[in-house]
């Protein structure tokens, strides 16, 4: 009988419902949110895994400028369906050297997190300058613009790799002091195409779970 009064307190007191509603979602929230703490393979890169080079940082870079998540998710997730037609489901160790995660929510395009090495360069710019030309059916926008602007304008790559350095990212001193000289010569074209081509290759059969 003490229980149902409470229970009827509880409802009739807007301040007492909502203070246990806090209550029960914190212990939810704690209970996922603890052991992911203390999980080391959420923070540890996989085999293959490694940092992106001066030209796949900037390509990525072009990537989030030009809106390319919205439309294309980075995450295969471990179902039947997705690793038949995308390759084999992603682990956390494969993205430990994303910031920001690209894992996007939406795929109006298919989901890219394989694509590296799946196609040659060629057809990368071809789909990129002209979409239809490749994939008939495609509702991709194209990037003419990509092919005329200079890959070095596109921010200050040896600050970045400086930055990422302080995150625990393994750049030298002589790969920082490299990173403009790579990407001299090259268009923002060359860049974005050099950092689709590494996605997915830090897959290991080893370190997947």
């Amino acid at each position: 009988m003490s229980g149902l009064k409470l229970h009827k307190k509880i409802e009739e007191n807007t301040g007492l419902l909502i203070f246990g509603i806090l209550f029960v979602s914190a212990i939810g929230g704690l209970v996922q949110i603890l052991p992911i703490l203390n999980q080391d393979s959420l923070d540890t890169a996989t085999a293959n895994t490694r940092v992106y080079d001066a030209v796949e940082l900037t390509g990525r870079d072009i990537y989030i400028r030009e809106g390319c998540s919205v439309c294309h998710s980075q995450q295969v997730r471990p179902l039947i369906a997705e690793v038949e037609r995308y390759g084999p489901y992603s682990s956390a160790g494969e993205f430990v050297y994303d910031r920001p995660f690209l894992w996007g929510s939406k795929r109006t395009g298919p989901d890219l997190h394989r694509v590296g090495g799946k196609f040659s360069d060629d057809w990368h710019r071809i789909h990129l300058l002209d979409p239809r030309a490749v994939v008939a059916e495609s509702i991709m926008p194209a990037y003419p613009w990509l092919v005329r602007r200079d890959a070095s304008q596109t921010g200050n790559i040896s600050a970045k790799l400086r930055a990422l350095r302080t995150l625990g990212h393994p750049y030298t001193d002589v790969t920082i002091a490299g990173a403009e000289a790579e990407l001299e010569g090259l268009k923002e074209i060359d860049a974005l195409i050099a950092y689709l081509q590494m996605l997915g290759t830090g897959y290991s059969e080893e370190t997947t779970p």
